[in-house]
């Protein structure tokens, strides 16, 4: 099997705006299967995630970097206004039933450094994935000094952890987070839009949900 991966080789196209590399025969065709094709963003990644070959597109369809982050000024501002020496956390909770099979997905992102943990969780609700992937980041940071901004798609998650709001539901998972907080000299949250193309976020779902697929295998 490994054999025959070393063979393939890969190629450049484009996912949802973002350049990626898709695996292909040594002539250069996609290799189909199961009805989908392998992809990564980085070759050097350690997790796999397949797509049916219709949502892929030629390479000069990706969207170009900066006119990716001006497309909301919001984010772009929110962007330039990161701290120095600033950790940032993109954290993405999956859930193949919610409540059903729930991974998580966490790109740590600090200068140069990148870390990605792609974990299955059991049987869980979508938001308790969101939650836990953000309480596993927190507990996985050793510098609380540092000044740390946690990217997420859940407004259920950031409204809970950063409005007071009075839980209903997941109340021991919501004080064991905001436990975690309280260590930190510098925590912030940053509402990202899901599935917009934002890479980095793209990631993060990508871990979650290829932590459930390995696990139903």
């Amino acid at each position: 099997m490994n054999d025959q991966h070393h063979a393939n080789s890969w190629k450049r196209m484009s996912f949802k705006g973002n350049k990626v590399w898709v695996e292909t025969d040594p002539d250069g065709n996609l290799m189909v299967k199961k009805e989908k094709v392998l992809i990564k963003y980085n070759l050097k990644q350690d997790y796999e995630y397949r797509v049916k070959p219709e949502s892929l597109n030629p390479v000069d369809q990706a969207v170009p970097a900066k006119r990716k982050s001006t497309k909301s000024t919001k984010k772009s501002g929110r962007e330039a206004s990161l701290p120095d020496n600033c950790i940032k956390i993109y954290t993405d909770g999956a859930s193949s039933g919610n409540p059903g099979p729930s991974g998580i997905g966490i790109l740590f992102i600090h200068g140069e450094n990148k870390k990605e943990i792609s974990k299955y969780i059991g049987t869980a609700t979508n938001n308790i994935a969101e939650l836990t992937a953000i309480k596993v980041a927190l507990e996985e940071l050793k510098r609380v000094d540092l000044p740390v901004r946690i990217f997420s798609d859940s407004s259920y998650a950031i409204g809970l952890l950063t409005k007071n709001w009075k839980p209903k539901k997941n109340q021991t998972l919501i004080f064991q987070i905001r436990t975690l907080m309280n260590k930190f000299s510098d925590l912030a949250f940053i509402k990202v839009k899901g599935h917009s193309g934002i890479k980095e976020n793209e990631i993060a779902d990508f871990l979650a949900t290829s932590s459930i697929k390995k696990d139903l295998l």
